[in-house]
């Protein structure tokens, strides 16, 4: 696998909305190697959500070219940018959606269920997967048994179970407390020693402050892009063996 898992080329995104043409993103060019862990900022209307749906194979560019893993996958079509996202990407939201009649258990292995794995298979790695979020006490529960930095640790395991080469995270801890988050930050930190990428799209600078490279974007360009002193995220002590 090339050392660049991300590399986007002058890639252009237009919307038309009624009449009126929209560039969401304007040209923007940048790399992203295996195991960073990149945080992308930016105020509403800026072009970060358009440039993490492209990155996360959910919508195509104008133009420009976009390549993942030494692949280009720019004009694929719908089918094959699912397959992608379904073999390739894992996804953490703000808002967990998880089902709320279906245990943690079954919530993780909802993806290799896609995946087309036997019930033995699914369920051995959703347990690993819950097993290694400090979550294997808690696999039988419902959402709604859970607090909300547990459920958060729950779609990390799901992202996780299908052995990601790139985790998307879009604003992760915007439901969570100051401590939680930090606990999900050091998940997030623990990823890049696996090799796995994690691409976060946060409007807070104390959670950016955990990655250890910072893309700003305005106007649909990037306005700056620097690599930092990651800080060290504290994991509670029942994390401590993730």
């Amino acid at each position: 696998m090339p050392r660049e898992l991300i590399e986007l080329e002058q890639v252009v995104k237009n919307y038309h909305m009624g009449d009126v043409l929209v560039q969401a993103l304007a040209g923007v060019s940048l790399k992203i190697s295996s195991g960073e862990f990149v945080a992308i900022m930016g105020s509403s209307g800026s072009g970060k959500s358009t440039l993490m749906n492209l990155v996360g194979c959910l919508d195509r560019p104008t133009s420009g070219r976009y390549f993942l893993g030494g692949n280009e996958v720019s004009q694929l079509s719908r089918d094959q940018l699912a397959e992608i996202r379904n073999r390739q990407l894992g996804f953490v939201f703000q808002n967990f959606n998880l089902l709320a009649r279906t245990s943690a258990l079954e919530n993780v292995e909802l993806p290799l269920l896609y995946q087309g794995l036997p019930t033995n298979q699914r369920a051995e790695r959703a347990r690993a997967a819950l097993e290694r979020v400090a979550l294997g006490d808690r696999m039988d529960h419902l959402p709604n048994q859970l607090s909300g930095g547990q459920q958060q640790r729950v779609a990390i395991a799901r992202a996780l179970v299908g052995e990601p080469k790139l985790i998307l995270a879009d604003e992760p801890t915007g439901n969570l407390d100051s401590k939680t988050s930090v606990d999900v930050m050091a998940l997030f930190q623990s990823l890049g020693k696996n090799g796995i990428t994690v691409v976060l799209v946060t409007h807070e600078s104390d959670i950016a402050a955990f990655a250890s490279r910072v893309i700003e974007v305005r106007d649909g360009r990037v306005l700056v892009d620097r690599k930092q002193q990651a800080q060290r995220a504290q994991q509670a002590e029942s994390l401590s063996a993730t």
